[in-house]
């Protein structure tokens, strides 16, 4: 299975994120979900660390945990940061979308 990717950026406001909320062994949780205008969605939280079934991902002290049925929908995905003038977080570069909805927040496979 491929591994999902954290940016450097993504890793930066991930290793932040821990400070601000004192969980050094804390991570984002990152998962699809059915729902949206397209048929599956995207949802992040902050866990303080991963579940029994979690696949790990780290990259310089930032973790990313994803539960296996989310794993599928998410082999070869990048977790990136972005900030424009309009918004700015989190985004992902998922290669098994073959459409998304114009908020791209839902997407199909």
């Amino acid at each position: 299975m491929a591994a999902i990717e954290i940016s450097e950026k993504a890793a930066a406001h991930i290793r932040a994120l821990a400070a601000e909320k004192g969980s050094a062994a804390g991570g984002l949780r990152l998962g699809v979900k059915g729902g949206g205008c397209s048929g599956l969605s995207y949802f992040i939280d902050w866990v303080d660390g991963p579940a029994r079934l979690d696949q790990v991902f780290e990259r310089d002290g930032a973790r990313v945990f994803v539960d296996p049925k989310s794993a599928v929908f998410l082999q070869g995905t990048i977790v990136d940061w972005q900030k424009t003038l309009m918004q700015s977080g989190f985004v992902f570069r998922n290669p098994n979308v073959k459409s998304a909805c114009g908020c791209g927040e839902s997407f199909t496979v």
